[in-house]
């Protein structure tokens, strides 16, 4: 019932959880930080690191043979909530109407210093 969803295409999850679950009709995404999966590397401008991080997500879903489309659900975590304009001008660039419905949050802290991390739900 439930599988576990991986990619090379994301970068590998640093702590003890999966990258996507795959549950039923349900697809769970893990938060991703705009960590390039084949450098390593996390790009500096909030644009940068949003289109990164979107990217990972992208990658996780076609693995699950979803799109962006998908996606029901996101929460975007912020490191500073100045960046907000400038990280939504981006975001809006990978959906499409109806957007996702979506959380957004400033968080003391994201892993690697990243300045945002993005987590979402899909369904099939």
């Amino acid at each position: 019932m439930m599988k576990v969803i991986s990619t090379n295409k994301a970068p590998e999850a640093i702590g003890p959880y999966s990258q996507a679950l795959d549950v039923g009709n349900m697809l769970f995404l893990s938060g991703q930080i705009p960590v390039n999966p084949e450098t390593g590397e996390m790009p500096a401008t909030i644009e940068e690191q949003t289109t990164q991080s979107l990217c990972n997500v992208k990658n996780i879903l076609l693995e699950a043979g979803l799109s962006m489309e998908n996606v029901v659900k996101t929460t975007v975590f912020l490191a500073d909530l100045n960046d907000f304009v400038a990280m939504n001008g981006i975001y809006e660039s990978f959906f499409t109407k109806p957007f996702p419905a979506r959380s957004c949050v400033q968080v003391a802290g994201i892993p690697k210093g990243a300045k945002v991390e993005i987590e979402c739900i899909a369904v099939r």
